[in-house]
């Protein structure tokens, strides 16, 4: 039965839900039909994967629309080009039963379809940030005309925009678009979708920072679907060659062979999606997989799925996986992980620990048929001990890390919060320019107002923005005009001119490592690396002799000495709750999830035995009462906290004349005695003066976003400080541990 809610959608789209088959409309569509009717608010819906997001906002905002025929009524902004071609998919039929145009516009979309909205602009438009930005920049004219009557701006997959450049460009593209259009006094409603949200508060404050108009939060109920999951642990062997044959030697398997084996056996004949992490492991793992496939003559079952491969590769796969027809598992990336429709899937596997608690949140929403539960396999590979383990790889640091992730996710439903105090001025310098180029000339204050006193970029002072304009200036990105307006100099022509100018982000940069001037491969830069300090690639440990950032070479030595985890450094930064988690886990001995009144263990008998080999060692060093412990000539300091502290307290030991080593958390102190680190770790709690820009000056390759090349050097150290490093907190923390 449907209840009142339902009587306020337009008698049409109530006709096209009852031709769903639909009873009754879900908890978050009810519950979404007055606020958006009514017009007056922002609104964040949060619910899992599946749950009806997208019918709770289009519903009603197609009820208020369905009559307007005048320029576009609704405008949908999604992070992916395959996001917007699935919501063109979902939305025809209601769309058709409305007689309303539904424009799909992205770099692949129709040119007729373009074409013709931009002759009878109406509807929908479906776009992404950087065709929108492009819009402003090109046509500001038109869209004074085609967006007269919008009601309301919907962001899909809404999580992955907060907290990054892509984020803010998009904060800055819809406030320019409200100044365009003169709504500053009735904004137009925001809806903002999302599976994964941490930080409630946070987002709401994200989603219109002016608070010019209120923000309603709508959470769907939890979903009661059962989950079926394990963790199963791999060791790593170095096999002794000594006494065996070339063909023994052949048929010893790597923990990854044994791990695609396994796959091969419990994931054929049905569908399934692998999450690899990276790119390489993606590769790896497909090939394997479909080479057991032919070894077996079977039909192949398994194909990549990466930001790398060619569109129709990735479209081939998704439609296989959406047809149903075929047992299909795509081995992917994070490219899976958001909405896009690819059906549901039997299982979802983990192939290492995941990115985060809130990716694997995603990943599981990805699992689960009709009535049937979710299924998680996660897959855990650990190294054999020797004497020359390094002290990660004792505490087995990953597969406690993944246990940690799961822990939060089912006990505490905890999921990371979205950085959102960094600064961003490569978006800044970005967003100056496209301004300038949407306008042909602004003042200097015109543009401080715009972007910064009443827009997104709320934390930069007047000083800030002057060295930033001011250094512009100087690189003739802009040049001032005797009328004191902004015009763009050469190299800003240039850059605004070129088809890549209207991303904001970009890949990490690659650096060629180079050893006795033999290049060893390309090495993607995503995590602080000074001289004197080691890296792992192409299995070996390296020791880094000079970074040079104008040729993106690394140039480094073989190391000797322990390997250090084989995870860590690049990726994601860890949050300070998972390590806490992971400390609590060996702290109490007990990593199983608590349900009911019962205890529920998910850990196979491989993975029981890495588990207590790391517990074991935790406890023979008592670590729950000491941070730092003597191994052998060094110094190992495990603070048990997030990425932002342990790149502090290795930058403090690093500019204090130690040799430092970082890994998964743990910071490595070469040639050194206890109570030396010790007194060193003291003496830094009367630190609390430096700032996190101090410690980023001794950083040689700073460049993260896009433009940080262009920055000036104290706003490029403001920046990366702020994402790096975190000395109040460090400090906080060497008090709290007495040091």
């Amino acid at each position: 039965m449907m209840n009142s809610a339902f009587d306020q959608l337009d008698t049409r789209v109530q006709k096209w839900v009852y031709k769903q088959g639909w009873d009754t409309l879900r908890d978050i569509q009810e519950m979404s039909i007055a606020p958006i009717l009514a017009g007056k608010t922002d609104l964040v819906i949060s619910a899992s994967t599946a749950a009806g997001k997208t019918e709770a906002a289009f519903l009603p905002a197609c009820s208020a629309i369905a009559n307007n025929k005048d320029g576009f009524g609704i405008l949908y902004i999604s992070p992916l080009k395959a996001l917007i071609n699935d919501q063109y998919r979902r939305l025809e039929g209601l769309c058709d039963d409305l007689d309303m145009t539904v424009t799909p516009w992205h770099g692949d979309s129709l040119q007729s379809r373009k074409k013709k909205a931009k002759q009878d602009p109406e509807g929908i438009l479906l776009i992404t940030p950087e065709s929108l930005e492009s819009m402003l920049m090109r046509e500001s004219g038109w869209l004074v005309s085609a967006f007269e009557n919008l009601k309301y701006i919907i962001i899909d997959e809404y999580h992955a925009f907060i907290g990054s450049e892509r984020g803010c460009q998009l904060q800055a593209v819809m406030h320019r678009l409200e100044c365009l259009l003169e709504r500053q006094t009735s904004p137009i409603p925001r809806i903002a979708l999302s599976a994964t949200l941490g930080d409630m508060d946070g987002v709401l404050d994200y989603l219109r920072p002016s608070k010019s108009i209120p923000c309603e939060l709508i959470v769907g109920k939890q979903s009661q679907s059962s989950l079926k999951m394990q963790v199963r642990g791999y060791e790593e062997k170095e096999p002794d060659t000594s006494e065996v044959s070339d063909e023994e030697i052949s048929d010893i398997k790597t923990a990854e062979q044994q791990i695609a084996l396994d796959l091969y056996d419990v994931l054929r004949g049905d569908s399934h999606l692998v999450f690899a992490n990276s790119r390489q492991r993606t590769e790896n793992f497909a090939v394997m997989l479909s080479d057991l496939c032919e070894k077996n003559h079977v039909p192949n079952e398994f194909f990549p799925h990466h930001g790398s491969l060619s569109k129709e590769l990735r479209t081939d796969l998704e439609s296989r996986l959406q047809k149903e027809t075929l047992p299909t598992t795509a081995v992917c990336t994070m490219t899976l992980e958001l909405g896009i429709d690819i059906g549901k899937v039997k299982s979802v596997a983990q192939v290492t620990a995941p990115h985060s608690v809130a990716s694997l949140r995603q990943r599981i929403g990805r699992s689960g048929r009709r009535d049937t539960p979710a299924i998680l396999r996660m897959y855990i590979t650990e190294k054999e001990l020797n004497a020359n383990s390094c002290v990660g790889d004792k505490l087995r640091l990953e597969l406690l890390q993944s246990l940690a992730m799961i822990r939060l996710l089912l006990m505490e439903k905890w999921y990371e919060p979205s950085d959102t105090h960094l600064y961003h001025f490569s978006t800044l310098l970005h967003q100056i320019l496209a301004v300038i180029a949407q306008w042909g000339g602004v003042r200097p204050d015109q543009l401080w107002a715009l972007l910064c006193k009443e827009g997104f970029f709320g934390a930069v002072t007047v000083e800030h923005f002057k060295q930033l304009v001011s250094q512009m200036g100087g690189l003739n990105l802009i040049i001032q005009i005797g009328s004191g307006e902004l015009v763009l100099g050469e190299l800003g022509e240039q850059l605004v001119g070129h088809y890549s100018f209207y991303a904001v982000f970009k890949t990490p940069e690659e650096y060629r490592v180079v050893v006795e001037g033999k290049t060893l491969g390309t090495l993607p830069i995503d995590s602080v690396i000074l001289p004197d300090s080691y890296i792992v690639f192409g299995g070996r440990r390296w020791i880094v002799l000079d970074v040079d950032v104008e040729k993106k070479v690394i140039l480094v030595s073989p190391a000797k000495g322990g390997k250090p985890p084989k995870f860590g450094g690049g990726g994601m930064s860890v949050n300070d709750r998972i390590r806490k988690e992971m400390f609590d886990i060996y702290s109490s001995g007990d990593y199983k999830i608590s349900s009911n009144g019962a205890k529920l263990d998910f850990l196979d008998s491989a993975g029981k035995g890495l588990f207590h080999e790391g517990l074991s060692f935790y406890k023979q060093k008592d670590l729950k009462n000491n941070h730092l412990i003597q191994q052998g000539s060094s110094v190992h300091v495990i603070p048990w906290m997030g990425d932002r502290i342990v790149n502090t307290l290795y930058a403090m030991l690093a500019q204090s004349g130690f040799d430092v080593d970082c890994s998964a958390g743990v910071i490595e102190v070469e040639k050194a005695q206890l109570s030396t680190v010790q007194k060193a770790l003291k003496s830094f709690t009367s630190m609390s003066r430096t700032t996190n820009a101090d410690l980023a000056k001794h950083v040689r390759n700073k460049i993260i976003e896009k433009y940080d090349h262009l920055l000036p050097e104290e706003l490029l150290n403001l920046s990366y400080g702020e994402r790096a490093f975190d000395v109040r907190s460090t400090v906080k923390w060497l008090y709290e541990m007495g040091l």
